[in-house]
């Protein structure tokens, strides 16, 4: 008679460090909120940027994370220290984020292209702090149990954190920064101080994650320093069979989102008149953050997670295609519409990141290494950089229609052409991306049946 080999107790990860973990992502949801939603109305409203270039200021800083996410994910998988392997890098990035951020909205006294200059430096120093907190922060969810039921706990407390900070962010953010660059200074300050609060907290609250020992991801021949290049960690990654069709869904939802976040004060102003409007709008989108989890655990558990998340991705389509109307519909349609979006969202966030914990669990089933760094650097790249060229893509169609860039003294009215790129550009492009993801889903191999036949339980199942 053979004896079965005992089976590992699972970590428990006690609340404290639950809390602990997740008050870090209101760094990570206010950091992904503000900037995507201000700063280029910021340039080419207040600061006079034209529209092509504040696009490119936006844009181009993100393409630098292409290359310093998966460097800072690769290290923090080799790292050895008193603090563990991920903290050291968190650490960094507390005490350099909050300086850079605030310093973006504090500037001298520019406007026009040398504004455009000073605002891209800053921003490429933000940038740069930032990857050193958020790609070690999110690596370590994969890491700090190995029981389903514990994860789907953890990642509950992230994405109440999230929303809570993406809620508060981009409501008090505008009504602080209002259209003068003094504004804009204050709102910087106290964006910098919630984030110092948030990674410090986040840094000494996991201070006793009860992580799993895991062997380390080997080298590859020929890579030095901290391990190979991007195109080999594509490679890398290319061979989880997972992590490819997750990141390419994920990117048509980021750009998709990046589009509809930096065309909503556009949208305010110049559609439904309204720049306050832009307040209310955002809480439409990111409020059901905050109610329909329950909802979507529940959803993806009946329909798997890609069934799930191809329902999130028709909603958010749907919502921002009929968002298009509200030109001779108005203000309270317009609400609506970006409220389905905004139930579509918040399933999206909550599945990808859900969905990208299962792809390193079985990663390392699979292969036996620590790759979570490696593909957390992948995917906060990606994220980045689709998610400001939405951005980008806005300001070009912007600038080609003929948008007439201003500062807060002397507002212009805007040419048919811009304000109809502000009506379509930002919501049927959005719909159409959104549109392809739900496509693109079908091709995500992982279910709930093949993860349990592979001997691991799917992440927030």
């Amino acid at each position: 008679m053979v004896t079965p080999a005992p089976v590992p107790a699972p970590l428990i990860v006690p609340r404290a460090v639950r809390v602990g973990y997740g008050v870090g992502s209101v760094c990570t949801g206010t950091f992904s909120t503000v900037p995507g939603l201000l700063l280029l109305f910021y340039m080419t409203n207040v600061l006079a940027v034209p529209a092509w270039a504040a696009g490119l200021v936006v844009f181009l800083p993100k393409l630098w994370d292409m290359v310093l996410d998966p460097w800072v994910g690769r290290r923090s998988d080799h790292t050895v220290s008193r603090f563990g392997a991920r903290r050291p890098w968190m650490l960094l990035g507390a005490l350099t984020l909050p300086v850079t951020f605030a310093l973006m909205f504090a500037g001298p006294p520019l406007t026009g292209l040398p504004a455009a200059l000073y605002v891209a430096v800053c921003y490429l120093a933000t940038a740069t702090a930032y990857a050193f907190y958020e790609v070690p922060y999110k690596a370590m969810a994969a890491e700090m149990t190995d029981d389903y039921h514990e994860r789907s706990a953890l990642l509950q407390w992230k994405m109440v954190f999230v929303g809570g900070a993406i809620l508060l962010s981009g409501s008090v953010a505008p009504a602080v920064a209002g259209d003068e660059v003094s504004g804009y200074r204050l709102m910087g300050l106290l964006v910098a101080a919630v984030l110092l609060a948030s990674m410090l907290a986040s840094f000494f609250g996991t201070a006793r994650v009860p992580a799993p020992e895991a062997p380390r991801a080997p080298r590859i021949s020929g890579a030095r320093g901290a391990g190979p290049s991007i195109r080999a960690q594509f490679a890398e990654a290319r061979s989880s069979g997972a992590f490819m069709p997750l990141l390419a869904l994920g990117c048509a939802q980021m750009f998709a989102a990046g589009v509809l976040l930096s065309g909503a004060p556009y949208f305010a102003t110049y559609i439904l008149g309204d720049p306050g409007a832009v307040t209310t709008l955002f809480m439409c989108v990111v409020g059901p953050l905050l109610v329909t989890m329950p909802l979507w655990v529940r959803l993806s558990r009946r329909y798997d997670k890609r069934g799930a998340m191809a329902l999130g991705s028709a909603l958010f389509a749907a919502g921002a295609a009929g968002t298009a109307l509200s030109g001779s519909l108005g203000p309270v349609y317009a609400h609506l519409c970006l409220l389905v979006v905004g139930v579509g969202y918040a399933g999206l966030q909550l599945l990808q990141v859900s969905m990208l914990a299962d792809v390193v669990a079985h990663d390392t089933m699979v292969t036996g290494g620590r790759r979570a760094g490696s593909f957390t650097g992948l995917w906060a790249a990606c994220e980045t950089v689709v998610f400001a060229l939405g951005a980008l893509v806005l300001g070009w169609l912007l600038g080609a229609a003929g948008f007439v860039e201003s500062g807060p003294a002397n507002p212009v009215a805007q040419p048919e052409a811009a304000v109809a790129v502000t009506l379509y550009g930002g919501t049927l492009l959005p719909a159409l991306f959104a549109g392809i993801s739900l496509l693109l889903a079908r091709r995500y191999p992982l279910t709930a049946r093949t993860l349990t036949a592979g001997g691991v339980t799917p992440a927030g199942e």
